[in-house]
């Protein structure tokens, strides 16, 4: 069984366990999830619960997952594919915890992962959400936290960059990657947790800058430490991967962005997708290995077909943008100024690929 819930004592409060549920979304990866769930059950603060959404998997996940259920860990199964969003969501839905926790199936999470994200919400009131270090092997930085560029699109900090300790002090960030995040309960209450629309990618990120109207703030905690194997589910360049995580770019934009950068929107991505074809042409930089898997012309017609999905769909997300807008408590400005401060460049976007590093994992 898991142990009691570790007792964390905050001065001036009463004493409580507290009660963290942690999800983690899978699909057809066993043997990773054995490694995830293996580090969840050797956390110094015990989950209350854990709960397994799986997304049809068929190679023996459910069966796996279904014999620890003296473990506390439980099984939300879905007869195909959700997406991201909604499994997360529906497992939500089901958790118990004041505080949702969420790991993704081929992360590793150190010992006092759970134990580290907690403190900030438990100090701060206004703190809603935690950002972890996330490494790609013991000296690769993945995410330390996230970073948006001006259109919508967003990438992890200091990715790709060798882990010298630059990320090793606790600071605000505009906002965690789902891969391995901690949320008040209520923020996922209060903002309808993610958007089902965007089934993967930006889904996080989304969640994040709606939180962040809201008013809530968000902690990286370096020492809330997890390795993950990125691209696991979907391979780094596929083409489902790019069309999703451009078609999402649009719709966070739209739902999010104040009226000024919405209007500069076609500019800006112009401007990026400039820096991307630079990229390609002197073979560096994500563009290009999508470029040499797919050819110039798929690629090309990957990025026009996902923004026409997108505008043609936002009818729908103009309606969403507009409850953000109502029920928002961060005037423009202060939200612009906000994004101002954790922005990336173009360029960076264009010329540091974020896969290009080998993504294996060290025993934590």
């Amino acid at each position: 069984m898991l142990s009691a819930p570790l007792v964390v004592e905050t001065p001036g409060k009463e004493t409580a366990p507290p009660r963290v549920s942690v999800v983690v979304v899978n699909q057809d990866r066993v043997e990773l999830l054995k490694e995830c769930l293996s580090s969840l059950l050797q956390q110094t603060l015990q989950p209350l619960e854990i709960i397994v959404a799986d997304n049809g998997s068929q190679d023996g996940s459910r069966e796996f997952v279904g014999g620890l259920t003296e473990s506390g860990v439980s099984l939300l199964a879905f007869e195909d594919n959700q997406g991201f969003a909604a499994a997360n969501n529906r497992a939500v839905e089901a958790a118990r915890g004041s505080y949702i926790a969420l790991l993704n199936n081929d992360a590793i999470a150190d010992p006092k992962w759970l134990e580290s994200l907690l403190g900030p919400l438990l100090e701060d009131s206004k703190c809603g959400m935690c950002a972890s270090k996330i490494l790609l092997n013991p000296k690769t930085i993945d995410k330390a936290g996230h970073l948006i560029y001006l259109d919508g699109q967003n990438r992890g900090r200091g990715t790709g960059q060798i882990d010298r300790g630059q990320f090793d002090q606790p600071s605000e960030v505009l906002l965690p990657d789902g891969c391995a995040a901690l949320y008040r309960r209520e923020l996922w209450d209060q903002t309808g947790g993610m958007d089902e629309d965007f089934f993967a990618y930006a889904d996080d990120a989304d969640l994040g800058l709606r939180a962040r109207w809201l008013g809530w703030t968000c902690r990286y905690v370096p020492q809330a430490v997890v390795w993950h194997r990125q691209s696991s589910t979907t391979a780094p360049y596929a083409e489902q991967k790019i069309f999703w995580i451009e078609r999402n770019r649009v719709w966070l934009a739209v739902k999010n962005l104040p009226w000024y950068l919405l209007l500069m929107n076609p500019v800006l991505t112009l401007y990026r997708w400039s820096w991307n074809l630079l990229a390609a042409l002197l073979g560096q930089g994500a563009a290009d290995k999508f470029r040499r898997r797919e050819g110039w012309a798929r690629a090309a017609r990957t990025v026009l077909r996902a923004n026409l999905c997108a505008w043609l769909k936002v009818g729908r997300v103009w309606g969403k943008r507009r409850e953000i807008r109502r029920q928002k408590s961060l005037s423009d400005w202060e939200f612009l100024r906000l994004i101002w401060k954790y922005r990336i460049s173009a360029r960076e976007l264009a010329f540091d690929d974020p896969e290009r590093h080998e993504t294996g994992i060290a025993d934590p």
